[in-house]
């Protein structure tokens, strides 16, 4: 198995202190990576001959430990590893593991071969004074690095329904003007999956730079837990293992729901000050959870299906999104301008008109809802897979996909949008 084999030298596994042994551990691997920081800079530990034995060795010698190991996950992924090999002192595995949590997901296995402290005999790697755990360290040197790199793809653009009002606070993400470097989620991905290889620390730096571009900081972000399916979490009660929307009449926090094909739905009652979010995907459409979250936003805070608004996320469109025939013909049966092509093997589906249309059949107006049909008003769904440069897509991207959201919060008296005018100043008393 190819794999990289990282030596902490910052910890305690010097050249100098282990080098017969380290020659013998890395004698068979082509990715060899020396952590060293600043200190091993400066005091030149790295002329050693054990580098002038290796035809490939990586130093990583940058001040921060959590720009070095960035550095390492940019290479690792280059060169398409996942097994890290580690070789360090008990102390550099205990912070090493809190990095790893941070900057690495479980599509990366590490392995830490640890040498004891009696083993480790000179004076610069005999051990370690520092006896703190190292979690909050650790989190403050990863969030510092990842604060100052610089944006990637642009700046970043969020997409408003003129429908919602100006009481609430919304927007539909798109995947300019985040950190991730990883091609199909670079680079504003908002969602961190094991099976990926964006880590979680990545992407709440691009959920805290949205926050900022948008306004909501330093409100948290509550992703609903997708299951593809219908159930609807109503925020204040128990909160289940899985869920497909939320509702809240709550301030102070702001409602998302993922995206990449699926749809992101906000829902809005500007009367009684309540909001929903909801993910819905094709699956989800045919369980209903447009109207499952309406029907919550009823009977949990007495909302008029009549005041309630619905806007629709960028989401991939009829042109893009095919199903098996047997699946289509559901869609068919919630209404034929569903699928356009019914007798094709794979028929194209639109489930945007599928939710539009549930949604008109429960009560909800034609003129409440803002999605692809809705004329006059600035397009807020547009086909995720037909614009890679603007959307993350699922369909066009393969599971490797990255995520946009659509999110909604209720604003609190005085409120005001980011870069709009100051309220007036209070008269003197």
């Amino acid at each position: 198995m190819c794999e990289a084999v990282l030596l902490d030298l910052i910890h305690g596994c010097c050249p100098a202190c282990t080098g017969a042994s380290l020659r013998e551990e890395t004698a068979a691997d082509p990715h060899v990576f020396l952590l060293c920081g600043k200190r091993y800079r400066e005091e030149n530990v790295l002329s050693d001959a054990f580098l002038s034995s290796r035809s490939s060795v990586h130093v990583l010698d940058s001040d921060s430990t959590a720009e070095c190991l960035y550095r390492f996950k940019r290479t690792v992924d280059e060169l398409d590893l996942s097994s890290v090999r580690v070789l360090t002192s008990p102390r550099g595995r205990e912070v090493l593991r809190v990095y790893q949590e941070r900057l690495f997901t479980a599509v990366y296995t590490f392995e830490y071969k640890v040498r004891s402290a009696d083993s480790l005999t000179c004076p610069s790697c005999g051990g370690s004074a520092h006896t703190d755990p190292p979690g909050a360290a650790v989190h403050e040197d990863v969030s510092a690095f990842l604060q100052q790199l610089p944006a990637l793809k642009g700046d970043i653009t969020v997409l408003k329904s003129t429908l919602i009002p100006d009481c609430f606070g919304h927007g539909f993400s798109t995947r300019s003007g985040g950190v991730s470097y990883i091609p199909t989620l670079s680079s504003l991905n908002l969602f961190s999956s094991s099976r990926r290889r964006d880590p979680g620390a990545v992407v709440q730096e691009n959920r805290r730079r949205l926050a900022l571009h948008a306004g909501f900081h330093p409100r948290p972000l509550r992703m609903v837990k997708a299951n593809h399916a219908s159930d609807v979490w109503v925020l204040g009660k128990a909160e289940p293992e899985s869920y497909d929307a939320m509702v809240t009449d709550q301030t102070g926090v702001v409602l998302a729901a993922p995206g990449a094909d699926c749809m992101p739905i906000l829902f809005a009652d500007p009367v009684l000050k309540v909001i929903g979010a909801a993910h819905a995907g094709w699956r989800g459409t045919l369980m209903g959870v447009a109207m499952a979250t309406v029907e919550a936003m009823v009977a949990e805070f007495g909302c008029r299906v009549s005041d309630i608004l619905v806007a629709v996320g960028p989401s991939v469109g009829p042109c893009c999104f095919t199903m098996q025939r047997e699946q289509a013909l559901d869609f068919h049966r919630v209404h034929p301008d569903c699928v356009a092509d019914p007798e094709s093997a794979r028929p194209h589906v639109n489930i945007r008109l599928a939710n539009r249309i549930l949604l008109q059949k429960g009560g909800v107006l034609p003129e409440n809802i803002h999605d692809d049909a809705a004329a006059g008003r600035p397009r807020v769904t547009p086909c995720t897979s037909c614009h890679p440069e603007a959307f993350f897509s699922h369909v066009r991207d393969g599971l490797n996909f990255g995520t946009q959201v659509g999110f909604l919060w209720i604003k609190e008296t005085g409120e005001r949008a980011p870069g709009g005018p100051k309220p007036p100043a209070a008269a003197p008393v």
